[in-house]
């Protein structure tokens, strides 16, 4: 009798729950996600303004990854990427020894890569390397300077301490007062006047005090043969106190600056790396030890590893196409009507300002109606034709793998951002946030992009169910990395836009979309889809 009653009690409850969660899921305007197969329902469509915005100088330092070359964009011209970052030495106030006589100095700094096969014999590993726009091939005419500018993380405003800022634009400033000659002065030209990204595994030999050798297999990274006669000066002949803590050395020592030009070996390129991960300068020498009456006087072998950490600069420089630069130009910019192409672009880019003024102009109807939103996206549709434009190798300009759409207004990221899918889809480790969405549609037959589409359900929810919400500008980017959503400050701010998303700032490359202007044809239109449950 206890058992049936107990059983009895729960089944009672389940059901009461049971009913009360489904008149909770179709009693909620816009609550809840009821499901993403749509029921077949077809989408009510809204207008959509759309229009560009040229992103001005931005704030380019404590970027997770800089760019280094010269990348030529068939759609939006060059962009020219050069690098300066401070340095610190891994151990202050080292014991350098007596009579010290340098050895080597070897500059690296890891690529992004990937193993693409392994020797079953070997071992060895054949590697492709990561985040590398243009030609594979390309080559640069690569310089490594000391830097001359006195770079620093914050400075003191009438004792208010503030965050020092770099810019895109600051590349003259770093160029002039650059230090002496290039410290990258290898007789081999690929070091320096032919540099390449070298997707090879490196083996690096070492031989103990026996004699004997030892190899290590080394991933692909930049490795480059610096100036020993400039480190022994600057390093191993240093008064001690210019070593003594990080303060002093980085006035001292004031940072690495690398500059690229064009190589007469051929195509530029240019790749994305994280300078400061794993980027380091080691100095190799022998200095005397100690004469004591057990052991005579010897020469150690001896190392000073110094860090590329500390404050950098992220310095670009675009030569802007013509069609380009008048999409983005202010006179030419419809913010009445929206814009036919938006151009897109990372860097010192442009962005796409989104007004939902047509979904705004039916909410009353909507709230009226009761309609529930099952799912809302902006599909933005590529323009294949611009994106399709050869150079005269060929060469297609690369296309973004992700788009990140953001509140513009208040620089900060959309609900729907927060998805609860931060693992990534299995076949790319970048894909994070995917139901969030923004990632490229590929095409099966052309391997081009189509359209991204980007999911904001729950904004639209927010602005149903809320009289008050206000219904702000969305901004459109490519994004380097979904997971960046901290916004970097512009130098000249304005009335439209003030920050621009780090991780657009991050990387070169940009797209051409289609617009919500009338004169869009209708297919390829970008406009606001909304999939409604529609009570009887």
């Amino acid at each position: 009798m206890y058992n049936t009653s107990f059983i009895k009690k729960i089944l009672i409850a389940a059901t009461v729950v049971f009913l009360y969660s489904c008149d909770r899921d179709f009693n909620a305007i816009g609550d809840e996600l009821i499901g993403d197969n749509h029921f077949d329902l077809t989408p009510e469509k809204y207008d959509v303004l759309a229009y560009n915005q040229e992103i001005t100088p931005v704030q380019s330092n404590g970027l997770a990854t800089n760019v280094l070359g010269i990348y030529d964009n068939p759609v939006m011209g060059t962009t020219t990427g050069n690098y300066a970052t401070q340095v610190a030495l891994s151990e202050y106030a080292p014991t350098i020894g007596e009579a010290p006589v340098i050895e080597s100095v070897t500059l690296s700094v890891p690529y992004f890569n990937h193993v693409t096969a392994t020797d079953a014999t070997t071992g060895a590993r054949t590697f492709a390397l990561d985040s590398i726009f243009g030609d594979p091939k390309g080559k640069l005419d690569l310089s490594v300077y000391e830097s001359g500018v006195q770079m620093r993380s914050s400075f003191f405003d009438n004792g208010t301490q503030l965050p020092q800022l770099y810019y895109t634009d600051e590349n003259t400033t770093f160029d002039t007062y650059k230090i002496g000659e290039k410290l990258n002065n290898s007789s081999d030209k690929s070091q320096n006047t032919e540099f390449f990204f070298n997707n090879a595994e490196i083996t690096d030999k070492t031989v103990d005090a026996s004699g004997k050798e030892t190899s290590t297999k080394v991933a692909p990274e930049m490795r480059l043969m610096l100036d020993t006669v400039f480190f022994k000066k600057k390093i191993l002949q240093a008064p001690a106190e210019k070593l003594s803590s990080a303060t002093v050395f980085q006035d001292y020592f004031r940072g690495l600056y690398f500059k690229v030009a064009r190589s007469t070996g051929g195509p530029a390129n240019m790749a994305l790396i994280d300078f400061a991960k794993a980027g380091k300068i080691v100095v190799k020498y022998k200095a005397k030890t100690a004469i004591t009456t057990d052991a005579p006087e010897t020469m150690e072998e001896k190392t000073i590893t110094i860090n590329l950490t500390g404050a950098t600069a992220s310095l670009q420089q675009d030569a802007k196409s013509v069609n380009y630069t008048n999409a983005i130009s202010d006179g030419n910019i419809n913010r009445t009507d929206g814009d036919e192409s938006l151009y897109i672009k990372g860097g010192q880019g442009s962005v796409a300002v989104i007004e939902l003024n047509g979904f705004a102009s039916k909410l009353a109807e909507i709230r009226t109606k009761n309609w529930l939103v099952n799912e809302a996206n902006l599909v933005f549709y590529i323009d294949t034709d611009k994106m399709g434009v050869k150079d005269g190798s060929g060469f297609q300009a690369e296309e973004p793998k992700r788009v990140y759409l953001y509140d513009l207004t208040n620089n900060v990221p959309l609900i729907d951002y927060s998805d609860g899918t931060s693992t990534a889809l299995a076949n790319d480790p970048k894909a994070t946030k995917y139901v969030f969405g923004g990632i490229i549609n590929i095409d099966a037959t052309s391997k081009r992009g189509t359209y991204y589409k980007v999911r904001i359900t729950n904004h639209i929810r927010n602005l149903i169910k809320d009289a008050t919400a206000t219904n702000v500008k969305l901004g459109l980017v490519v994004t380097e990395d979904i997971g960046v959503i901290t916004s970097n400050k512009l130098k000249l701010k304005n009335n439209v836009i003030s920050e621009a998303p780090r991780g657009s700032v991050m990387g070169p490359l940009g797209t051409v979309l289609y617009g919500g202007k009338s004169t869009v044809a209708e297919a390829k239109r970008l406009r606001l889809e909304i999939y409604y449950t529609k009570p009887n």
